[in-house]
């Protein structure tokens, strides 16, 4: 009963939103009651009958009468005949796919558009950037699909020059498309209100969202398999760890490390989800590690790691490897390593979704391990919930829930607490953690602070001092292959074109593409169990509860010669 009263007062806070806009938010076009089908009216009326249909929270509704002509003094000033016959008609689908059914893959289900160009609910244009509206002018005047002399814009000095997001001879640079790190913000949450508010019509509180079809306008433009590569934005401080001669300092640099680690996946203001991997989708990358990649010092800087994950790699290159493991239920596996360093980090996350009413929850199901191979030591980490909020405005992220960061061998252990925003007052993003020594209770260092700013660390002797500051720590910009390099199976070249039409602000040609993707894995699900051949993933494989890298750096690397480590504070 509690849970029907939470969805209704949900339901009654959208329609009153809908009905008298907060702020000057619309929430969805406008359509002459003259010009609605009674039956579609008395289909509409039943539906949301039926949605109430609970006896303990039925709420009277007066039948539909049909053919109820539209009153003038109804009318909205601003909305003259012509501009509402203007209005954008946005054809939501009435059903979605369904996580429990083995044949479904889909990441978003989308309108179709009359026109490629977005548009308000009065049927105006939304202003683009300029860099926007070059692109834009770029693709409607060439296929990106044929190279040719393509298209080129004006510049202020009468000459002509390729677009950003084009290469010289004209064709479009999909590797441009996801080094660009500029994210559009949910304008279209305004032209698109309609479709948020179907959407919500499908959901119940506490229901799995992987069984609701989201728009494609609300996709970051990259896979959740490149996305975990932000847990690496700063190799140093992971590598750095192996550096440490003391099992306390050790201990606390993984918890500066994993502290720093969240905030370069959530740069944007705006909450927007990954695509979701297909299956056995994989990605690849690396980066040259400040200070150690390169360094004349080093003996073996220059040779690579044919064994490795990325045979291309060198020995001080730190490299990172993910796949979808399963899609039903779905799980992501990446591993990394840095061969000089001597450690390694192995994950699965099976992320669960579910509605919350105004926000919905991610629960990341799973665990990662901190292998530091010249002390035999690992650190088990788990990992937060993600909380997306006021998902009929401007959705914003925030993490929640309690983690903890193990190590058996050593007894070092830290509980670390992030904060959500309480209902009234408080501040975003904040984040508390306790470490403690073997068989403690009480810890021996508490830090306190934003996961996407500044942290304060305090020792037991009163001393105060800054812990990590990820704002004044610059991000290490991750390697990948060209497009045209990878292999078919890469995240980058299989979501390339729902990444050029997000990127071009072109929905038809995104929706297009994802549709394409998604129907390409029930075939091969349908032609699998035709065959009688089972699933097997390449590089990763199940042991118990985990999914572990089949060929890890402990495995391959040599007894360590080197019994001297620098201890850093």
């Amino acid at each position: 009963m509690l849970e029907n009263v939470k969805h209704t007062i949900a339901l009654l806070q959208i329609a009153k939103s809908t009905a008298h806009p907060v702020n000057g938010i619309y929430q969805g076009p406008i359509t002459p009651l003259a010009a609605v089908d009674s039956r579609q009216a008395a289909r509409v009326a039943a539906d949301f009958t039926e949605l109430f249909s609970d006896p303990v929270v039925m709420p009277l509704i007066d039948p539909v009468q049909p053919g109820i002509e539209l009153g003038a003094e109804c009318m909205d000033s601003s909305l003259n005949a012509s501009s509402l016959a203007a209005i954008t008609s946005f054809g939501v689908p009435e059903t979605s796919y369904s996580s429990s059914d083995e044949e479904d893959f889909f990441d978003a289900n989308d309108y179709s558009h009359s026109s490629s160009v977005p548009v308000s609910p009065t049927g105006l244009p939304i202003s683009l950037s300029r860099r926007e509206s070059q692109a834009r002018d770029a693709a409607s005047s060439s296929s990106t699909t044929v190279s040719g002399s393509g298209p080129v814009a004006a510049n202020e000095g009468g000459g002509s020059r390729a677009p950003p997001l084009y290469k010289s001879d004209g064709s479009l640079d999909y590797d441009a498309l996801y080094e660009d790190d500029e994210e559009q913000d949910l304008v279209s949450m305004e032209c698109n209100g309609s479709v948020v508010s179907h959407l919500l019509s499908q959901v119940k509180i506490g229901m799995d969202l992987t069984k609701v079809a989201l728009p494609t306008f609300i996709l970051e433009r990259r896979s959740l398999l490149e996305m975990y590569a932000d847990y690496f934005a700063h190799p140093d401080l992971f590598v750095s760890i192996a550096d440490f001669t003391d099992p306390r300092d050790r201990m606390v640099q993984v918890v500066r490390w994993y502290l720093s680690s969240y905030h370069a996946g959530r740069k944007s203001a705006v909450a927007k989800k990954p695509y979701n991997p297909v299956l056995g989708e994989m990605f690849k990358c690396w980066w040259d590690v400040p200070g150690i990649t390169g360094c004349s010092n080093s003996p073996t800087a220059k040779d690579e790691v044919k064994d490795g994950p990325i045979p291309w790699c060198t020995q001080d290159q730190l490299v990172f490897l993910s796949e979808q493991v399963s899609h039903h239920p779905p799980i992501s596996a990446f591993y990394a390593e840095h061969y000089d360093k001597r450690i390694s980090f192995c994950a699965h996350v099976w992320t669960k979704s579910k509605f919350l009413g105004l926000s919905i929850g991610v629960h990341n199901v799973g665990q990662g391990c901190v292998s530091v191979l010249d002390y035999d030591e690992e650190y088990i980490v788990t990992f937060p919930n993600g909380y997306g909020r006021s998902i009929l405005t401007v959705p914003w992220i925030e993490l929640g829930g309690t983690v903890t960061v193990t190590c058996n061998k050593t007894g070092y252990n830290a509980t670390i607490e992030f904060l959500t925003k309480p209902f009234y007052g408080g501040k975003k993003n904040r984040v508390s953690a306790e470490v403690f020594a073997p068989a403690e209770k009480k810890p021996f260092l508490t830090v306190q602070g934003e996961w996407n700013g500044a942290m304060e660390a305090k020792w037991p002797d009163g001393r105060t001092e800054l812990f990590v500051d990820v704002n004044k720590i610059p991000i290490i910009k991750k390697c990948v292959k060209p497009i045209s390099e990878q292999e078919s199976n890469e995240s980058r070249i299989v979501w390339k074109e729902v990444t050029a039409g997000l990127r071009l602000n072109d929905l038809d040609r995104a929706h297009e593409a994802k549709t394409t993707i998604e129907q390409r894995q029930r075939d091969l699900v349908l032609q699998r169990k035709n065959t009688n051949v089972a699933w097997e993933t390449q590089v990763f494989h199940e042991a118990g509860e985990n999914w572990v890298y089949k060929n890890p750096l402990s495995h391959r690397a040599k007894p360590s010669t080197n019994n001297t480590k620098k201890k850093i504070r």
